[in-house]
């Protein structure tokens, strides 16, 4: 009977070093994005955190869902804050930037809609019906709605790679970022763990392919008009 066959300390080393190559690899977008990103975000959480964010034109808040039409509860929070810092003059206008790929699914529309529950006048309100991911809200923000400077508003987990993708679409970017993990835990866990896989591909998009976004244009007006509307 043959023996079995053991590969040689050669053939594990390598392999010990491919592995350690392809973790590296793995990171690497991490890495990008939350040394990027760093001293550009804060957690919104605790009395007066608006303070350590700086003046924006607009608060770039991104879909996260809806539940039979409504927002689901992490978009819910994500309107919160944007109300926060729109009341608290730390930005002009809000930028609301979702899915509205189908007609009877609507993000921007149900955005809006909660915000004006929390007193945000529609005339500072900004609806983006084309933000099917981070990369294409980041973008259309900068070519298609002419932004500059901007307050990415989403969950703590997600702000590194949001701030950094606008920050790479060419944007004057900071992030506000929710706790999720105090109110939806396992669901939180969930969603950090895909970060990995979404931040390889948002490097990829943004610093290997330059993609553009599904929908680039037409250039619009309308947060222009929002920046120099009266505010009540």
């Amino acid at each position: 009977m043959w023996g079995k066959v053991h590969p040689s300390r050669k053939t594990l080393r390598r392999a010990y070093h491919g592995l350690v190559v392809l973790s590296v690899l793995a990171l690497a977008p991490m890495t990008w994005a939350w040394l990027s990103s760093s001293g550009h975000r804060v957690m919104a959480e605790g009395a007066g955190w608006t303070a350590r964010v700086p003046p924006a034109e607009a608060a770039l808040v991104l879909g996260a869902g809806l539940y039979a039409g409504r927002p689901s509860p992490m978009l819910a929070r994500r309107l919160e804050i944007a109300a926060e810092l729109y009341h608290a003059d730390k930005v002009r206008a809000l930028l609301l930037s979702g899915d509205n790929s189908r007609k009877e699914y609507d993000e921007p529309t149900a955005m809006r809609d909660y915000l004006r529950a929390q007193g945000v006048p529609d005339a500072a309100m900004v609806l983006d019906y084309a933000g099917f991911d981070t990369w294409d809200s980041c973008v259309r923000a900068r070519q298609v709605f002419g932004a500059r400077s901007v307050t990415v508003v989403t969950q703590e987990f997600h702000v590194p790679r949001a701030v950094t993708l606008c920050r790479t679409a060419g944007l004057e970017a900071f992030g506000a970022g929710d706790d999720s993990s105090r109110r939806w835990a396992g669901t939180t866990y969930v969603y950090a763990a895909r970060e990995l896989f979404a931040t390889a591909k948002a490097f990829a998009d943004a610093k290997v392919l330059d993609a553009d976004p599904v929908f680039p244009g037409p250039r619009e007006t309308s947060l222009a008009r929002a920046l120099t509307a009266p505010r009540p």
